[in-house]
């Protein structure tokens, strides 16, 4: 589904990646995990054409991203809250988001009522802007406006970051249920290891842009992960 090839970025002289091959076939969970700076944003950014790449491309469902935008039909994501529209009330996004991927307001609604657990009362029927709501509120929004229109590919960037545990558990079972059972390609970044050995069956390691581990999960794969950043691992 992902075909990444002879890929970096540069700023100057400072190369922020450098991947040479990834592919990741369609509907796997994949986790992205590395200390700040390590390059993750700047792969999801250029995944998203939001930059251009120094060299090489990504393919996705054999598009390639920064030439044509073929790809965004089938592919959706939340990065960070710069993706809302913040002077709309959740609803009025919620429909929007789906206008333009071709939902109407009952398929929308839809979508919506299998989420009530996860929004917890607190997204919808409040009358406030998406400016207002917190942090943790605005991430749920963003994450299931990211699901509206039954897309192929989805990218979130550190989803678990200001959610509490109650939803962060609730969104562990959002993402398997849609690698496992609906086959979506799921990509994601985060720094807490621990969930992203829970939700993702493949992990790859980012250090200074580059790939220094690429991990099919398995009961052993959080050990190693915490080794790695630990600086214990054995050589």
């Amino acid at each position: 589904m992902i075909i990444t090839s002879n890929l970096s970025k540069k700023y100057g002289n400072k190369t922020v990646l450098n991947i040479d091959n990834l592919e990741i076939p369609k509907g796997q969970s994949f986790g992205l995990v590395g200390n700040n700076g390590a390059g993750k944003t700047t792969y999801f950014s250029l995944l998203l054409d939001l930059i251009q790449p120094s060299t090489g491309h990504i393919k996705n469902n054999e598009v390639l991203v920064h030439e044509s935008e073929d790809w965004k039909p089938f592919t959706s994501s939340f990065i960070d809250e710069s993706f809302l529209i913040g002077y709309l009330t959740p609803e009025e996004y919620f429909y929007f988001i789906g206008d333009l991927r071709g939902q109407n307001k009952a398929d929308v609604n839809t979508l919506l009522s299998q989420f009530e657990d996860f929004f917890h009362g607190e997204i919808l029927g409040q009358k406030k802007y998406l400016r207002d709501l917190s942090k943790g509120n605005q991430k749920k929004a963003g994450i299931v406006a990211a699901l509206i229109g039954n897309p192929e590919v989805i990218i979130l960037d550190e989803p678990f970051a200001n959610l509490d545990p109650t939803t962060q558990i609730r969104l562990k079972g959002i993402i398997k249920d849609l690698a496992e059972k609906q086959g979506v390609t799921v990509l994601v970044s985060s720094h807490d290891l621990m969930h992203v050995t829970d939700v993702c069956e493949r992990i790859v390691v980012l250090e200074k842009g580059e790939i220094v581990k690429d991990l099919e999960t398995n009961a052993a794969t959080l050990k190693e992960l915490e080794a790695h950043f630990s600086g214990s691992e054995l050589v």
